[in-house]
């Protein structure tokens, strides 16, 4: 399993404007490289962390009890923060970082089923112990949803042949593993788009996970319910790694930051100006750097906003 490495960390730390006795939050808790690195920056503060994961909670919760004890790890959707922080007595924190998709240990670890490298059950849960797999997507939707799901968050323009593919095979024998689902996309793509760059299944592989993790639903309940939950001067960061969680973070953080007829905002009484500033007017992209010691990275967007 190659180790894991969090992506434009530097980068986030700073925008956080980290305080010793601050209170933030890790939505994507993952192996713990974001939280480590925020614990280690707030010995008087608090760090609640954020993941769907068992298996992640469990790896990182020694990572972090050797840099202190003032934190609290959480197993939930982080669409369902604010109301988890709420029952703590949380109701206002100093920051909030979200690092989206996948972490490589997911990928590398072929039995959980996200990756199209490996032959395993046809999983993708971030969550084992609830909700429906992809197994179960993939032999149940009707071919019509299928091909929404593959159009919307694979953005592949084979879905409907992708589709109806599934459809005939599944009509046998119920699909199992990743490996007979990548057998049947390679299958079912004209070879104009087997001779594209990136693997055949990539697109699929993604929207599966994204449908079977609610992952935009997720982010968008997210966005729409944690940012009132800063103090002044706080900020939300958000690196995401593919354009449909990209657009859905750079919208909502327009909103929030946007004053209709802006061209005007320089006269407007202060109560009516935007209660957030946008801190990343162009996204923060990994460097050359990074992206030499971590090709995963090259997808990644970050982007913050600041509350007034």
């Amino acid at each position: 399993m190659s180790e894991h490495i969090s992506v434009l960390l530097p980068e986030a730390l700073s925008l956080l404007h980290l305080k010793e006795d601050g209170i933030y939050l890790d939505l994507t808790l993952g192996r713990g490289g974001h939280s480590a690195a925020i614990l280690s920056r707030i010995p008087s503060g608090h760090l609640y962390a954020f993941d769907l994961d068992e298996t992640a909670i469990a790896e990182s919760r020694p990572r972090l009890a050797a840099i202190g004890n003032n934190f609290t790890l959480i197993h939930d959707n982080f669409a369902n923060a604010k109301v988890a922080l709420e029952r703590l007595g949380v109701d206002k924190v100093d920051g909030i970082l979200m690092d989206l998709g996948v972490s490589s240990p997911q990928f590398d670890d072929g039995e959980r089923g996200f990756s199209y490298r490996y032959d395993a059950p046809l999983d993708m849960r971030m969550d084992q112990t609830n909700g429906a797999s992809a197994r179960d997507i993939v032999n149940n939707y009707p071919v019509g949803e299928l091909i929404r799901v593959f159009r919307e968050y694979g953005e592949d323009p084979d879905a409907p042949r992708v589709a109806h593919a599934i459809a005939l095979a599944r009509a046998k024998k119920p699909i199992e593993t990743t490996g007979e689902l990548v057998e049947i996309i390679k299958n079912a793509k004209p070879n104009s788009s087997l001779k594209k760059k990136g693997h055949p299944a990539k697109q699929i592989f993604q929207a599966l996970r994204i449908e079977t993790n609610d992952e935009l639903g997720s982010l968008e309940a997210a966005l729409e319910s944690l940012p009132g939950m800063l103090k002044e001067g706080g900020v939300i960061a958000v690196i995401t790694f593919h354009s449909l969680e990209d657009r859905i973070v750079k919208q909502t953080f327009r909103g929030l930051t946007r004053v209709i007829g802006s061209r005007n905002a320089p006269f407007l009484k202060e109560d009516s100006k935007p209660q957030y500033n946008d801190l990343t007017r162009h996204p923060i992209v990994p460097g050359e750097k990074e992206l030499l010691a971590n090709h995963r990275a090259a997808s990644a967007k970050l982007r913050a906003i600041e509350r007034r």
